[in-house]
This record gives structure tokens, C-alpha cells and sequence, in this order.
């Protein structure tokens, strides 16, 4: 089973990272900033887009993944439509952005259903993706307009 790897130092790096977690679920108590070392992880369960047939649209199966990214650099975490004081809510990624400041400063925004958005303050680009397990079998494949 092939395990994915990718790192982001840039936007270019960013919106490939960002199509290979479209639509991953995650729960809000799962998200974690770790002050000291600057950095934000998030656990997620990512649709294997790479998996699918391009421009095909086929029933299941279809792959999940449990996978780890997180964005170093981080100075601070703002958010809007996310109440973490429900930890068992779910949120489905759907784009990652990236907003520059005084470079190679800015704003990763991190896009989610419903209108939920985080938004990582952060002193340059720097992100990490790594599967952690083999995949599994979902028989739902997600369809919007994103």
C-alpha cells in the first residue's frame, strides 16, 4: 500500500496538499495547537482522491485514509463557525488557501463545510502530510460544486 508523503513550503506546494485532503473529516476535539513548538496538527480521514479515475465518476468502492497534517511556523490560531465546545462535531475540509502578509508571512486559511473557517497566522509556509495507515473502503464518494 503506498503511503503519502508531501510537504507545502510555498502556495504552488500548498494547492496540491490542499487537493489531496478535499473533503477530509476530522472531529474539532482532534485539533490541536502545540504552542511551543509553533506548531498546529490535525488528524483527518482523507478521501484518496489520487486513487479515483480521472474525470470518472464510478461507484465504490472508494478509499479513506487516516492521515497527520500540520503547518509549522505557527503564531497563532483564529476561527470562525467551529465550536469547540463540541468536540465530537465533525468538519469536512474542503480547500486550503493562503493569504500572504509581509512575506514570507501571511494567513492559511483552512476551508470548511458549512461555512466554518480556520485561520492559521503563521511566519511562512511550512505543512506536512503523511498517511499513517492503509486505507479502507468507503462506499460514499463526495460530490459538490468545490
Amino acid at each position: 500500500m503506498d503511503l503519502l508523503k508531501l510537504v507545502a513550503l510555498d502556495e504552488e506546494d500548498l494547492q496540491i496538499l490542499s487537493a489531496h485532503v478535499q473533503d477530509a473529516v476530522m472531529k474539532v476535539g482532534d485539533l490541536t495547537l502545540l504552542k511551543r513548538e509553533k506548531r498546529f496538527v490535525l488528524p483527518l480521514r482523507r478521501f484518496a482522491w489520487e486513487k479515483e479515475k480521472r474525470g470518472l465518476f464510478r461507484k465504490g468502492p472508494h478509499e479513506r485514509r487516516l492521515s497527520i497534517l500540520h503547518f509549522d511556523r505557527v503564531l497563532s490560531v483564529h476561527s470562525t463557525g467551529i465550536d469547540r465546545q463540541k468536540p465530537e462535531d465533525v468538519l469536512s475540509l474542503l480547500a486550503i488557501h493562503f493569504v500572504p502578509g509581509e512575506a514570507p508571512a501571511g494567513t492559511v486559511e483552512l476551508i470548511f463545510s458549512g461555512g466554518a473557517v480556520l485561520s492559521l497566522d503563521v511566519e511562512c509556509i511550512e505543512a506536512r502530510l503523511a498517511d499513517t495507515e492503509a486505507a479502507w473502503q468507503t462506499p460514499a464518494r463526495p460530490r459538490h460544486g468545490v
